[in-house]
């Protein structure tokens, strides 16, 4: 029996030591337990795209400790402190950075009752003087958990070399339980694990590893062992201190290395992802720090630096779009800054208005600036028009009426306070962007000001024209 399943084990750890093959080498700068993309050229999950080891083949040795039963080997009323022995030969896989599985044979012998029967004599009568010893072999799945990669803090930069892991598997268990009284020693009970005949048990529990080295980990495991099977102890009838039917069970304390398989810097439960994210994050930062802004300074003091201003003489005063250059609206050549038209193209000896057209500095009318219906929020549309109204309003020494307007919606109170409000938001806009307050003066006219009187009521009109009227202007005062 013990030589099928070690021969098992060994037909399974060889060909996973042959498909653990890496190609890429890595980069170890920066941060621990972080490394380079690999190359753009390879194909994904390929073995040449590989950038960690996954593959290991660990070996331990302990002692098991017969618990729930009715011989043990703790002195808890079925037995004094009897010490056994244990070895385990695992093949193991990483399937992420945070799982795993093993394929682990196990092999020891537990020892339970009031004396060693390797070393003792049965002496007197009675119940008191009963003991045993089992002999097993095991394969088993494991599932691996590794905790430290789940619950470790993102913005941790110390060396990674402690990870608590956790295990839990099913798997086949074969023993020989022996049983040694006033009658002497015999063989109590005996089961083999088969194809055909299964005895399933169960292991659960969990392991602290340290990474000695890119080659090499320790770990100390402590695991929890259901047989599911009463006879494990080699107690008969006459000793039975329990119910029937109840399954021995052991912990299984070992110490054991671990051998990382693979030409990669790193194994892939030892790498930490979300480290290299961070460490990738600080690199860029401390490029960035390189880069200097505004090289040559803003000699028009516009807000454009002067490497990418195209007009480096901008007037005092005057907006600018993203290249430095002074905004004309109407494209007349006349910038915004000195256009009495802003809106209206013109010739430059007209300050920018039609031929025939006078502006002075007492006379102002802006249109365009409109609502939506029964709204009085300035839309992103409007700030250009507004803007130029501020720069007009201040190089001019005159006072202004923002006059608020509706349309034929709704009453004539509503729409008188609601004319009232949109003239007092364009009126703070001003105001905030730079305007004196006592230049301007807010006046509701609700719909008794339309642009376009034919609009009453509202339905005999496009949408368009009763949009135009939803609107605030500037008249000289």
């Amino acid at each position: 029996m013990k030589v099928h399943l070690a021969s098992l084990v060994l037909a399974l750890a060889l060909p996973a030591g042959a498909f653990a093959q890496d190609s890429l080498a890595v980069a170890t700068e920066g941060y621990p337990n972080t490394f380079s993309s690999g190359s753009a050229n390879v194909a994904p999950f390929t073995q040449d795209s590989k950038r960690f080891n996954d593959w290991a083949i660990s070996v331990g040795a302990g002692v098991p400790l017969l618990y729930g039963s009715d011989l043990s080997s703790i002195n808890n009323g079925n037995g004094k402190n009897l010490f056994g022995y244990s070895a385990y030969l695992s093949v193991d896989k990483a399937i992420t950075h945070a799982f795993g599985l093993k394929l682990q044979y196990d092999r020891g012998e537990t020892r339970q009752g009031w004396f060693n029967t390797k070393t003792d004599d049965a002496t007197g009568v009675g119940y008191q003087n009963v003991g045993a010893r089992t002999q097993y072999d095991a394969v088993s799945l494991l599932g691996d958990i590794n905790f430290s990669s789940l619950l470790r803090r993102v913005d941790n930069k110390s060396p990674y070399r402690w990870a608590l892991h956790g295990y839990a598997g099913v798997g086949s268990i074969g023993y020989r339980a022996y049983v040694e009284d006033i009658a002497g020693q015999r063989l109590a009970a005996e089961v083999k694990p088969s194809l055909d005949k299964w005895s399933l048990f169960g292991q659960a529990g969990a392991g602290l590893k340290y990474n000695v080295s890119r080659r090499v980990d320790l770990e100390g495991r402590l695991m929890y062992v259901v047989t599911t099977d009463d006879s494990f102890d080699g107690a008969g009838p006459q000793y039975n201190a329990r119910e029937e039917q109840t399954s021995d069970n052991f912990f299984n304390a070992t110490l054991g290395l671990s051998f990382k398989l693979g030409k990669h810097q790193s194994h892939l439960m030892w790498h930490d992802p979300l480290q290299e994210i961070y460490y990738k994050l600080d690199v860029l930062a401390d490029q960035n720090q390189d880069i200097e802004v505004c090289k040559k300074g803003d000699a028009d003091n516009d807000g454009v630096c002067d490497d990418w201003d195209r007009q480096l003489d901008t007037p005092a005063g005057a907006r600018v779009d993203g290249a430095g250059v002074a905004l004309d609206t109407d494209l007349d050549g006349v910038i915004d800054l000195y256009d009495k038209c802003v809106t209206v193209p013109g010739p430059v000896e007209n300050n920018g208005c039609p031929t025939g057209m006078t502006i002075s500095d007492n006379t102002r009318v802006l249109e365009g600036i409109e609502f939506d219906l029964d709204s009085d929020r300035i839309l992103p549309s409007n700030t250009p028009i507004l803007n130029n109204a501020v720069n007009y309003i201040n190089t001019s020494g005159g006072t202004y009426n923002v006059v608020g307007g509706t349309d034929t919606r709704a009453s004539d109170a509503y729409n008188q306070r609601l004319s009232e409000r949109r003239a007092n938001t364009v009126k703070n806009y001003l105001i905030q962007n730079g305007v004196e307050s006592g230049k301007l003066n807010a006046i509701g006219r609700g719909e008794k000001d339309l642009k376009y009187p034919e609009c009453n009521p509202a339905t005999k009109c496009p949408e368009w024209k009763n949009r135009a009227n939803r609107r605030v202007y500037f008249e000289a005062r």
